[in-house]
């Protein structure tokens, strides 16, 4: 009975410590997210929907890392990781089209080409699925029964 209470007591401070850290990456990812957007601000005047698309990769984004972190010590977390890291590869593939972006602005036209930035970006996400894989790997690994042979 009483190591019944200190384990239910354990599983409720594990859940309540990974509520609260989730909480303050969140907040934090925010309020970086809301300091950058000051400065970026001025752009969305000349990009129509830019801010819709930063708001829509930033929440998706918390969203992912709160899943993650609430579901870490289980599989669960190393798929959101993956999920994460995907995610951040094909939404930036997706919105910039490539690495090319055409902006008019009455008899102006402007061609800016982003494939370098874009490629660093898509490596350096590579390296993070590579590392969510191999993690998840060595944590099904540790969890693994041997028997004997």
């Amino acid at each position: 009975m009483a190591e019944e209470k200190t384990d239910s007591k354990k599983k409720i401070r594990n859940i309540t410590f990974r509520v609260l850290k989730a909480t303050i990456k969140a907040v934090i990812v925010y309020a970086l997210y809301f300091f950058l957007m000051q400065f970026l601000a001025p752009v969305s005047e000349f990009v129509p929907g830019f801010q819709q698309l930063v708001e829509t990769f930033v929440i998706v984004y918390i969203v992912l890392m709160v899943l993650g972190t609430l579901t870490s010590g289980t599989i669960f977390q190393y798929f959101f990781n993956t999920a994460q890291s995907l995610y951040v590869m094909l939404y930036l593939l997706l919105s910039l089209n490539g690495g090319t972006l055409s902006v008019g602005f009455e008899n102006v036209s402007l061609m800016v080409d982003l494939r370098l930035f874009l490629m660093i970006v898509i490596l350096l996400s590579l390296l993070g699925l590579a590392k969510s894989v191999l993690q998840a790997v060595n944590f099904l690994n540790e969890r693994a029964e041997y028997g004997r042979i």
